[in-house]
């Protein structure tokens, strides 16, 4: 069942604010023209909502291949397990691509900065990404993970210095009161992709790159993953918006491997959700969202991000670079 969440904040200036939203679903089957279909229908619904930038789960596009050996045990690969990643890579998409450019027609038609992580294919090899949409501009940039999970690296290459963009967009203001509020916000938007959030010197890149809006796309549906979240918000004082995966075992083909292959049932979960909004100084704002598909919305107020920078600035003067020292490496 579909639902939506919207949850008003406390009192806030009304110059410095943007209504984002969290889409927690998944994949159609490895169907790339349904599952298009729903991010059109999810994206229209944020819309409805008055979002101007919506995040959709890790592996939206392309599928997160839960509970798949793909044939694999070490020193073997069977011949069901090429033909099952073979599958998986023809559900993969292209950068650029005929799908990329539907993303960004469905992006301007609904004027929402969309931030969808899918699965990129560039040659023979495939890439959990998150990619960024501008209405404006269409495809503005993209994230590869930097290193895949455990058996994920079975599928997927690991990412690089390269694509870890801190992007900045400016937002119409359009927050409804008595007296509607005119002109235009920036923010600084990044995304870091499930377990890559565990990297100190990541989070770090990007706290020092100011970022404001921090996306943490996800198939982490366990209920530890929400202090996760909310260590990263007072950490970077940032907006944390957290797009989980739900699915369940008829939204994978047929012959998908399942948790109990003698006790296969279409309503059986495979990814629980758990999709969040939390402010910079950890308030969760929406959500947490779990056993249903579903948007959560939120109002974030980026004056809030400096208020939370009052007390702690992890890269600034907070930080001690007598103890430690960042510094950016070449490849940048």
């Amino acid at each position: 069942m579909e639902i939506c969440i919207s949850r008003p904040n406390a009192p806030m200036s009304l110059s410095n604010i943007i209504r984002a939203a969290v889409i927690q679903t998944c994949t159609a089957a490895y169907s790339l023209p349904d599952t298009l279909s729903k991010l059109e229908h999810f994206t229209k619904l944020a819309r409805e909502d008055g979002a101007q930038l919506a995040v959709f789960p890790e592996a939206f596009i392309g599928g997160y291949p839960k509970m798949s050996t793909f044939g694999t045990v070490i020193g073997m690969r069977t011949l069901e397990g090429r033909n099952e990643f073979l599958r998986y890579y023809n559900a993969a998409v292209e950068i650029p691509s005929p799908s990329i450019s539907r993303i960004e027609e469905l992006s301007t038609a609904n004027n929402m900065y969309l931030i969808v992580g899918v699965i990129e294919r560039e040659g023979g090899t495939l890439y959990c990404t998150v990619i960024f949409v501008d209405p404006a501009k269409g495809y503005v940039g993209k994230h590869r993970k930097l290193m895949p999970t455990a058996t994920e690296r079975l599928v997927w290459g690991a990412g690089d210095a390269s694509t870890l963009p801190v992007l900045e967009k400016t937002f119409e203001h359009r927050i409804e009161t008595e007296q509607t509020s005119r002109g235009s916000v920036k923010a600084k938007i990044s995304a870091a992709i499930c377990w890559e959030n565990y990297m100190p010197l990541l989070r770090t890149f990007y706290y020092s790159e100011g970022t404001q809006i921090y996306c943490a796309p996800t198939v982490d549906a366990r209920p530890e993953w929400q202090h996760t979240m909310t260590h990263i918000a007072i950490e970077g004082r940032c907006f944390v918006l957290s797009a989980c995966q739900f699915s369940r075992e008829k939204d994978y083909p047929p012959d998908h491997p399942v948790a109990d292959i003698n006790n296969r049932n279409p309503e059986n979960i495979m990814v629980g959700g758990g999709s969040v909004i939390i402010s910079p100084l950890g308030e969760v704002l929406a959500g947490p969202l779990f056993h249903r598909e579903g948007i959560l919305t939120a109002n974030l107020n980026l004056d809030d991000v400096i208020r939370g920078k009052f007390d702690l600035d992890v890269v600034g003067h907070y930080s001690r670079p007598d103890v430690f020292q960042f510094r950016v490496s070449d490849a940048f």
